[in-house]
């Protein structure tokens, strides 16, 4: 469905599958056990609670009684600071204080600094059924580290139907009806030097609210199919240069049989966007005829795109020179 505000063309998509992220305590240490440094203190138990909010919390005021305003959905954090405070109680007041913390709707605890907690803490986290982790970060690194990669957990994301492709650092998302030419197309830019980024079906992640960054699903990473070869495995094909984990979505390209295509613009001065989660990509629609070198007309959508970043558009300069002719020589 296209809306037209003023020379612009919103087009949004119908066939985006949006999915709602889940991060359990599970999935956030099989992810970045290895980055973060953590490892598993006391029993395997509680790694099905959710994480609700993609944010580190240091209990320091829970554990003095003070519950008024406690993050209990987000991951807690001992450091150095709640350690020894912990150290500085009485153990019968210590044991009472830390199953207080328990009590709530905690997702998990991590100890930092290599902080091992007290045999009966751990005691009460088990009874309460709560993952426990130590790290040997230093506690505002964790912090720093764990807050990025739960906003990567926590980032919305789509699946398109489309390729990807690194075009001179543009990234180019390819759509079009099952058999219009897409792979053919991504073989031909991949042949001229180009990155396969994902083939058939991408997954694009929304960072930060303001841009999308686009990759393969695993299962399908560094693979094409290829109607009447089958899978090819594009790394070992082309080269390891021909591949491309993850890169920022910056045109969508969608090719279209001659014939269903409406109206073709003959100048480009009415651009068209694309709607992703709610942020507007630059889209072009090329028509599919035989003959057209489509691998060729996307490369050059894609280095016209990198002009208009850096604010030269070709449209509008002619259009310019145009009405400026039209005034010299006056009317007729």
């Amino acid at each position: 469905m296209a809306e037209r505000h003023g020379t612009q063309t919103i087009t949004s998509s119908s066939d985006q599958q949006k999915s709602v992220p889940v991060v359990t305590v599970e999935s956030f240490y099989n992810c970045h056990a290895e980055k973060l440094q953590m490892k598993l203190e006391g029993p395997r138990i509680g790694f099905h609670r959710k994480i609700r909010e993609p944010t580190i919390n240091r209990p320091g005021l829970a554990l003095s009684g003070f519950y008024t305003y406690f993050a209990e959905k987000r991951v807690q954090v001992l450091g150095a600071a709640e350690h020894s405070y912990l150290k500085s109680l009485l153990s019968s007041v210590r044991v009472k204080r830390f199953r207080e913390l328990c009590e709530r709707k905690i997702p998990c605890l991590v100890m930092s600094r290599g902080f091992h907690l007290a045999p009966e803490l751990l005691a009460v986290t088990a009874e309460a059924k709560i993952a426990v982790f130590r790290t040997p970060m230093i506690t505002m690194k964790f912090i720093n580290a764990a807050t990025i990669a739960l906003e990567m957990d926590f980032s919305p994301t789509v699946t398109e139907f489309g390729s990807m492709v690194d075009i001179l650092g543009i990234g180019v998302l390819i759509r079009g009806a099952s058999g219009i030419g897409k792979s053919e197309c991504v073989l031909g830019l991949i042949e001229r030097g180009y990155s396969l980024v994902a083939d058939d079906v991408t997954r694009i992640t929304m960072l930060e609210g303001r841009e999308l960054m686009a990759t393969a699903p695993e299962l399908t990473r560094n693979h094409m199919e290829v109607r009447g070869i089958g899978i090819i495995d594009v790394a070992k094909v082309f080269g390891i240069g021909s591949i491309r984990v993850e890169k920022r979505l910056d045109l969508v390209v969608t090719l279209k049989d001659w014939q269903d295509v409406d109206e073709v613009d003959r100048i480009g001065l009415d651009r068209e966007f694309y709607e992703i989660l709610g942020l507007k990509v630059p889209h072009v629609t090329i028509p599919v005829r035989p003959g057209r070198d489509m691998a060729r007309l996307i490369e050059v959508a894609a280095m016209d795109e990198k002009l208009k970043g850096l604010g030269q558009n070709a449209a509008v300069d002619f259009n310019a020179k145009l009405l400026g002719l039209m005034e010299q020589k006056g009317p007729t």
